[in-house]
């Protein structure tokens, strides 16, 4: 799988650190009072579901190895760690931007157009948006070298079972054959001294 289909499931929740990571790095111990006057309360109400979303995430890779672990399979290798990061990197700027801007459309008291998007310290985002980008690169290649090791050691357990199910007596090996007389077919006992 690539960034498309697992990385969505972080981007949202990496949107939100950029966003508030930024206020934070520009404003210092205002940032609280400064999101509030430019209209990013309604942020609150996005926290539920971006815990929902995590879960998402986390069921998502549970299951990826739930899945290596009953087919042996590894995880199905998606873009470079180089690549991941720069494509998240470039969405989480880009999501950011998008967001200033409209924020800037509707919301009393936000600087409006680029002024809203790299003033008063918004070009942080970029810089934090890299980070981000890096986390999120990081989790999901440690994700898929966890998926790989339990695949690994599912097909290893499968083989050592094989192997030992397969076991054949060595060829120098040879059956002896008892004696008659250490077998039932002796005969009778001898007579009894009287």
């Amino acid at each position: 799988m690539s960034l498309r289909s697992r990385g969505l499931l972080l981007l949202p929740a990496g949107a939100f650190v950029v966003h508030q990571l930024r206020y934070r790095i520009a404003y210092g111990p205002q940032a609280s009072a400064e999101l509030a006057a430019q209209g990013h309360s309604y942020l609150d109400s996005f926290a539920p579901w971006l815990v929902v979303l995590l879960c998402l995430a986390t069921g998502t890779f549970l299951a990826r190895i739930a899945q290596a672990l009953a087919t042996g399979r590894p995880a199905d290798r998606g873009r470079s760690f180089g690549a991941v990061w720069a494509a998240s990197s470039a969405l989480l700027i880009a999501i950011y931007a998008v967001q200033e801007f409209l924020e800037g459309l509707v919301a009393a008291g936000h600087p409006a157009g680029l002024a809203g998007i790299v003033g008063h310290g918004g070009w942080w985002a970029g810089i934090v948006a890299v980070g981000v980008g890096a986390v999120i690169a990081v989790l999901l290649q440690v994700g898929t070298a966890v998926v790989d090791a339990f695949a690994r050691a599912t097909t290893n357990r499968r083989r050592a079972r094989l192997a030992f199910l397969h076991l054949r007596p060595a060829a120098s090996a040879s059956v002896v054959r008892p004696s008659p007389l250490a077998t039932a077919r002796a005969g009778r006992a001898p007579p009894l001294l009287s």
